[in-house]
């Protein structure tokens, strides 16, 4: 590759980096095409290229262009677009191969406290991949591997809550109270000065093999960082990979260890603003050295921080003076210095020293000596240029008469023989100051003071101890254990209980606990804090559908429709609508587009089913429900959807077996005890009926229709006092329900209270008109000994 192309390429990926962190997706997909272009088999270039696709949501281009270096793990950062892309594209093993291929290159890294907003990291650490891994698992419905997936991610980032979102998706058992601890080793909290992160150079710690083979020069300024000027050098040195030392996590190379190939080019740590490390003061301009040159006087390993000489600077401020009446200065040997080409005004004036901030007041001397350098072997590639006896035999001394020193550079066989000797020693293991390096030591920030390191561990545990509450909450929430959630996401600070997630996962809550009118008020909160929101509307629109609120509900619908038209969610709230008003077809026809707009949209899937349940299109009803379980196999309310159709169409052990699937994911829920007690009852199992109808009483006491239920069966077992008591606290919770009166009357019946009886039967009568020939008809029988086991409803 020449050096302009490669001086091209630098230039391209800083101005991608500039696009993707001002969110300029089509001009970083353009300037990507053309990178990919300049190097087509260069990983860093297919990574940039298939990222701008992802972001772009054209998951199929981004899979395309990532899989030369994604699929086979060659490149940590291809791997991981390609693995974001199968997942879009239901392609999970394949995004499981990729990354498990290129586990080497995260296992052990931790990019914990090193993102800011001036720097970025474009490749994955182990806790994101991990998360991603876990995704792919639960998506291909392996939850063991998942859960080990989440698991181990949680425990390298505390703060990764898609990890614990996952784990209580996927049902894990979970001891919220062990988690989300500051431990000793908790990288968030600092355990002295040196944990402080300081930017170090990476390429001094690899062998000069893995080193770019070509040389780059200055040739123009970041034309993005108008506060801060840097050469294209240094821009360069920070795209191939500026880590900061606090990224201990990773294996260190050893001398038997070959770097890998995507080390040198690596794009995941660049900053995407100039630090003020490398910040170098405004400057008049200097000639341009030829390509080739600067690097190797830069290669050279510069002099100590504490020991950087003086003497270049005061060489740069002296202006150049004019020739003495008696001829020119003479060197020590008595020939003529090289004539300099530039005898005018000095190239750097004082502003370098009376302009310059504190923080530029800093600068490494390495950077002013390396200038020097250049400038010197400038003057003496003049002089070798030039003709006659002077310029050709003028001896290269670099001390003058007045014992000022100047640093001449050497010649190429020298040069030759610092490179080997730096190759040698690198290859060693030696540790070889650079340049940048002595600017970090020059730029050490002071260490934290012991009050700074406890503010900061107080902070991080009041953040951590905030994430445990709203983690109690929500696996409450997840595992059904609804007054626990409530609890949790009531108590917290009113900043926090305030915000639109936290009263959506409240309002879910309530409607799980089918108390929709407490629901009603979260959402509605909800919808005048965040009147834009879309997620969590077809819970909302379902609980106004419970309430009967047509009004309201339409009034949901035209929002959603206005807002956000292609959302599934508006289109599982306009289904919602036409069923409050029994327009069945109508609702199946929206929640098809739901499913259309998003096939793994599971909620659609189970509301369709219900709506063909209306219908009495059973067949297609199983299928809606089978397709919702398939996508969540915790989806609780598919598993009753099956076993609601199979207890329709007669097939009472097929119900059986899915309300107690569906019971089995949600223990807490006593209309599905009620429904397996209802088909047991069917199967003359009257004893399990009554265990169940027990069962769904301790759980939800105010519950009509388990108490109902209960004093049926305890009446068909010939219990009547316990039948008797069931029905009095049904009475006066439901006085006007008139089948309350009449299993009333026929409990007294049982009891031989006759007038009792007959005054039950007669409030049922006045209640339900229409139920008057069945009414009478018990009314004349009550001087009739009659098998109560044939009594229905």
């Amino acid at each position: 590759m020449s050096p302009s192309t490669g001086i091209a390429v630098s230039q391209l990926k800083q101005l991608i980096y500039y696009q993707l962190d001002n969110d300029l997706l089509d001009n970083a997909n353009f300037l990507a095409g053309r990178l990919h272009a300049l190097e087509p088999r260069n990983p860093d270039a297919a990574h940039l290229l298939a990222l701008t696709y992802y972001r772009s949501c054209r998951y199929k281009a981004a899979f395309d262009f990532a899989t030369k270096f994604g699929s086979t793990g060659r490149h940590l950062g291809c791997a991981y677009v390609f693995a974001q892309s199968s997942l879009h594209l239901g392609r999970y093993s394949e995004g499981v191969t990729a990354l498990e291929k290129s586990r080497a290159q995260w296992t052990g890294r931790n990019d914990w406290q090193k993102h800011s907003e001036t720097s970025r990291r474009h490749t994955p650490d182990a806790p994101a991949v991990l998360t991603l891994l876990g995704h792919l698992h639960r998506a291909n419905a392996n939850y063991v591997k998942a859960g080990d997936a989440y698991l181990e991610a949680h425990q390298l980032n505390a703060f990764t809550w898609d990890a614990f979102d996952g784990l209580c998706k996927i049902g894990a058992d979970l001891k919220t109270e062990n988690m989300f601890k500051a431990a000793g080793d908790l990288p968030g909290v600092p355990e002295g000065p040196d944990s402080a992160s300081i930017y170090v150079d990476k390429d001094s710690r690899l062998p000069l093999a893995s080193q770019p083979s070509f040389p780059v020069g200055s040739f123009m300024d970041d034309p993005f960082v108008l506060g801060s000027r840097m050469g294209s050098e240094d821009a360069l040195g920070r795209i191939k990979g500026k880590l900061t030392a606090g990224n201990a996590v990773r294996p260190a190379l050893s001398e038997w260890d070959t770097p890998t190939g995507n080390i040198v080019m690596a794009d995941d740590d660049f900053p995407t603003e100039q630090s003020d490390v490398f910040v170098d003061p405004p400057a008049a301009p200097v000639r341009r050295p030829r390509l080739g040159q600067q690097f190797e006087d830069r290669a050279r390993p510069s002099q100590r921080a504490g020991t950087v000489s003086q003497e270049p600077a005061e060489d740069l401020q002296q202006a150049p003076r004019k020739p003495s009446a008696g001829g020119q200065k003479r060197t020590a040997s008595g020939a003529p210095p090289p004539s300099a080409t530039d005898s005018g005004p000095p190239r750097r004036s004082n502003r370098l020293f009376t302009q310059a901030t504190s923080t530029r007041a800093t600068r490494s001397t390495a950077d002013t000596a390396s200038t020097a350098a250049a400038r010197a072997d400038r003057a003496s590639r003049t002089a070798k240029a030039a003709t006659g006896t002077k310029g050709r035999t003028g001896p290269q001394v670099g001390r003058v008469v007045s014992g000022n020193r100047k640093i001449m550079p050497a010649d190429d066989r020298e040069k030759e023989k610092e490179k080997r000797t730096l190759s040698r020693a690198m290859e060693r293991g030696a540790v070889v100051p650079s340049a940048p390096s002595a600017v970090v030591q020059l730029k050490l920030p002071p260490a934290p003071s012991e009050e700074d390191l406890k503010a900061e561990r107080r902070a991080m545990s009041s953040l951590l101890d905030n994430f445990r509450q709203l983690a109690v909450g929500f696996q409450g929430a997840a595992t059904f254990q609804l007054e626990d959630a409530v609890m949790a996401f009531r108590s917290l600070p009113s900043a926090q209980r305030e915000t639109p997630w936290v009263l959506a996962q409240l309002g879910k809550a309530y409607h799980e606990q089918q108390d929709y009118k407490a629901a009603e008020e979260c959402f509605a909160k909800l919808i005048k804090m965040q009147p834009s929101r879309i997620e969590d509307m077809e819970i909302y629109s379902t609980v106004l559908w419970h309430l009967k609120k047509e009004t309201a509900l339409a009034m949901l619908c035209r929002v959603l429709r206005d807002n956000h038209f292609d959302a599934p969610q508006t289109w599982v709230a306009v289904g919602n609508a036409f069923s409050l008003a029994r327009e069945h077809d109508q609702a199946i026809s929206a929640f098809k587009r739901a499913t259309q707009l998003d096939e793994s949209f599971t909620y659609a899937w189970t509301l369709m089913g219900h709506e063909y349940i209306a219908n009495e299109a059973f067949d297609s009803a199983v299928t809606a429900f089978r397709r919702a379980v398939a996508i969540d196999f915790r989806h609780y309310n598919g598993w009753y959807g099956l076993g609601k159709c199979f207890e329709r169409m007669g097939k009472n052990e097929d119900a059986e077996i899915h309300y107690r699937k569906a019971a089995a994911i949600n223990p807490t829920n006593s209309t599905l005890l009620v429904c397996i007690g209802v088909v047991l009852e069917r199967m003359r199992n009257k004893k399990g009926a009554l265990a169940n109808y027990t069962k769904a009483l301790e759980l939800a006491p105010s519950s009509a229709l388990a108490r109902f239920k209960k004093a049926r069966v305890l009446m068909h077992m010939k219990y009547y006092p316990q039948a008797l008591d069931e029905l009095e606290i049904l009475r006066d919770q439901a006085p006007d329900e008139a089948n309350v009166w009449f299993l009333l009357g026929k409990c007294y019946k049982g009891l031989q209270e006759k007038g009792e009886a007959l005054r039950a039967f007669t409030t049922a009568l006045n209640l339900d008109v229409k139920a008057a020939p069945f009414i009478k008809e018990a009314m004349e029988a009550l001087d009739q000994d009659e098998d109560d086991d044939s009594d229905d409803d």
